[in-house]
């Protein structure tokens, strides 16, 4: 059953709800958006990116793109996933995104249950302090500016795993965006890691 997004979490408020796409995958980056919504936006296909086809992901995507007060799409490459971990990456590729915000969101809303606390530009926390955030487990699922990031986040990283593949169409990435298929478990059998795979993840493979 589908309930409708929330809008905010505290009403008034310039609030940034941040999510990340690729966690999982075997290759590629992970990607990470960072979005806040004017009050009162909605959109009746807006939901976790995963419920969403790939076309109401896209006719999403142009709505938020052209009403948010601000939005912003970073990363963290397959090589950086690899000298730290998934978790610092995605965290690192949230943080990323939050710095291109402007104007600079009060609050930050995060999807899942683990994040490092943020302040502005690195450096010392007493000149940038840190903006409080509070996760969500399932957040993409409950407000509407987590949702929006989720979707800029996937629908971003998809076309840059799309472009990938037409330097390595062995690996199927056009449909399994990275993610462990049986058709890219064989590829890496057979054709072994690219560049963009991540190597700590071989004990996945």
């Amino acid at each position: 059953m589908y309930f409708p997004l929330l809008p905010h979490f505290e009403a008034g408020r310039l609030e940034a709800g941040c999510d990340e796409a690729g966690r999982g995958s075997l290759a590629g980056p992970v990607y990470a958006a960072a979005v806040v919504l004017p009050p009162g936006f909605s959109h009746p296909l807006l939901r976790d990116s995963k419920m969403m086809t790939e076309k109401q992901r896209l006719e999403v995507r142009k709505v938020i793109l052209e009403k948010a007060v601000s939005w912003a799409v970073a990363w963290c490459s397959a090589g950086e996933i690899d000298r730290w971990n998934i978790l610092r990456a995605s965290i690192t590729a949230m943080h990323r995104a939050l710095d291109q915000l402007s104007p600079e969101p009060a609050f930050i809303l995060v999807d899942g249950n683990r994040f490092y606390p943020y302040h502005r530009g690195g450096g010392e926390a007493l000149l940038n302090p840190v903006i409080p955030h509070q996760c969500f487990v399932r957040g993409d699922g409950r407000f509407a500016s987590i949702a929006a990031a989720s979707v800029l986040a996937k629908t971003f990283r998809d076309e840059h795993m799309t472009a990938l593949d037409r330097e390595f169409p062995q690996y199927g990435w056009r449909e399994n965006k990275g993610y462990p298929t049986a058709k890219h478990r064989a590829a890496i059998a057979a054709l072994g890691l690219t560049v963009h795979h991540r190597k700590s993840f071989s004990c996945h493979l």
